[in-house]
Order: C-alpha cells, then sequence, then structure tokens
C-alpha cells in the first residue's frame, strides 16, 4: 500500500492529506427496527503534477448503532481511524472536513483534543462520490435494506445569494473554457492559492470545461486567499445570477446576467455534468494577460448523495 509518509523530519511529524468525513443514518434496518447509522472516512486525493492520483487513499467504515450515536461514540471511533491509518503507513491528518449542516457540531466537538481542525465544507467531492457508489453497490445488498419508495427528506431551504464580501471581489470577471487534457497538467500551472481534483476517468479529453476568469489587479493575491478560506464548491445560475456555492452552505453573487447568457451558461454547465463529469473551475488572476494565476481551482457539480 502507498501512502504518505509518516517519518519524522526535522523533529516535526509529516502531515498527511486532509480527511473527509460523514457520520449518518442509511436507508438499512438493523434488527432492533432502527435505521443503521456509519462512519465514512476517505483521505482527499493528492495528485502528482501530471494530474494523477499519489498512492492509494486512505478509506474507514465502520457501522454505528442507532442508540450510540453521541459525540462521544464518534471521537473514539476517529481515534481508532487514526490508529488504523498509522498502522497502515498513513501520516495523520490535520484537517477534517464535515459536508452535513446537521452533524457539525458533534464533528467539532468529538474532533475537541484530537489536534484536527474541523473544515465545514461540501468540497468533499472524494467523499459523495464514494457515498453515492456505496448507495449503488454496497446498501442494497444488505439485510434489511429498505427496499420500495421512501418518503422524501424535507427540502432544503437554501440561503439567498449575496455579493461576496469586499475583500473578494475583483474588479471584472469573464467566462473561459479549457479542455479537460489541458487540466491535466494544472498541478504544473503557477499559482498561490490552487484546489485540485483527479479528474474523472473515461471523460473525453477534449470535452469542455466551462468556467470563470476573476481579475483583481493589484488586489489579485489577497482576493485568491479570500476564496480560498470561503472553500468553493461549485458554479450554478439561479435565474439570471451567477452563484459560487462555497463553504457548507454559503452562496455568493458573482453577478447578474442578461437572459440569453444565463441560459447559455446553464446549457454549458449541463453539458459538462454529462461530457466532463461536472467539471468547473474558478480562476483568480490580476489581469487578462497573466499567464500565472493568483488562485486557481477545480469544482465540481455533483448531486448533494
Amino acid at each position: 500500500m502507498t501512502s504518505s509518509a509518516t517519518s519524522s523530519t526535522g523533529g516535526r511529524t509529516a502531515i498527511g492529506p486532509d480527511w473527509e468525513l460523514d457520520y449518518y443514518s442509511r436507508p438499512i434496518l438493523d434488527g432492533d427496527g432502527k435505521k443503521r447509522w456509519e462512519l465514512l472516512i476517505c483521505s482527499t486525493p493528492e495528485l502528482d503534477a501530471e494530474g494523477q492520483v499519489l498512492g492509494e487513499a486512505f478509506q474507514w467504515v465502520q457501522g454505528c448503532p442507532a442508540g450510540s450515536v453521541n459525540s462521544i461514540w464518534l471521537r473514539e471511533a476517529l481515534e481508532q481511524a487514526l490508529a488504523a491509518s498509522r498502522e497502515a503507513g498513513f501520516a495523520p491528518p490535520r484537517r477534517l472536513r464535515c459536508w452535513r449542516a446537521s452533524m457539525r457540531t458533534m464533528v467539532q466537538r468529538a474532533a475537541e483534543g484530537l489536534g484536527m481542525e474541523l473544515v465545514a465544507s461540501r468540497r468533499t467531492y472524494a467523499l459523495v462520490s464514494w457515498l453515492q457508489q456505496r448507495q449503488r453497490e454496497v446498501y442494497p445488498s444488505e439485510e434489511g435494506y429498505m427496499v420500495g419508495p421512501l418518503a422524501p427528506a424535507p427540502a432544503a431551504i437554501r440561503p439567498v445569494p449575496v455579493p461576496l464580501p469586499e475583500a473578494a471581489r475583483g474588479n471584472r470577471w469573464s467566462w473561459a473554457s479549457l479542455p479537460v487534457a489541458a487540466l491535466s497538467s494544472a498541478g504544473q500551472w503557477q499559482s498561490s492559492f490552487q484546489g485540485l481534483v483527479p479528474l474523472p476517468a473515461g471523460v473525453d479529453p477534449e470535452a469542455t470545461v466551462p468556467g470563470i476568469r476573476l481579475f483583481g489587479a493589484g488586489r489579485a493575491l489577497a482576493i485568491a486567499g479570500w476564496l480560498a478560506g470561503l472553500e468553493p464548491v461549485r458554479l450554478e445560475i439561479e435565474g439570471r445570477l451567477l452563484v459560487l456555492e462555497a463553504g457548507l452552505e454559503d452562496r455568493w453573487s458573482l453577478g447578474t446576467l442578461a437572459e440569453e447568457e444565463a441560459e447559455a451558461a446553464r446549457q454549458a454547465f449541463a453539458l459538462a455534468r454529462e461530457q466532463a463529469g461536472g467539471l468547473q473551475f474558478l480562476a483568480v488572476q490580476a489581469q487578462e494577460s497573466d499567464q500565472s494565476f493568483e488562485g486557481f481551482w477545480l469544482l465540481q457539480d455533483l448531486p448533494d448523495p
């Protein structure tokens, strides 16, 4: 198994990639008639300069009885996961990413004292993909799987998009697009802040990935730093608004579009979901002629499981 180094260098213990965590009920009834709860943990993939995943990701699954759902059980499970990762040769993470707002407080309490920072964020693409795979291939084969139509979950109340903080606003922005093949070398691009994801398997290298370029002149570096802290997740069109979804449930308005422009963007995003695995990108540059970036993020429009 390939993993991040755990040896100490210069008296410091190596730090591995972030962990993405989901602690929630599944569509499976245990013998007591209660829904099964489950803890899923996976490490965020690390990429090389060619965009290929480095080594093997750490994954951890542990069931939890419905009567034991609390921060004490979760902390003990996290300690077991840390021990298992060490035994497998993985370096410990510095941060945990939790994407369910309803579980944020419980995860925060469990993480306290374990030396891990909690990041409330939906930038958990590896975890969402893994959970979707388990929903298709694992849970239906489990005894007690709830077959048939289930009562739909209450529709989440989506926050109204608000303008970006003043510190994160550029002077202007423009649409841009790149072929999937060009993004394979994104790890080699000069960028002060960067957030990349593995390119989805099997996508057409020539498929078009839509994105936006945000220009900030002399403030571009500061703008990129602010955006990094916002945890950008995906772009979407709501009516005529261009919206950046970020963090746990933040929604930021980037601009108002003409109706024809909004419709063209909706079509571009839909095509990217179909042909490019939902990839999108957000770039921050000082000016349009720059060949380098102050910030570059690959985003992915994945449906929430």
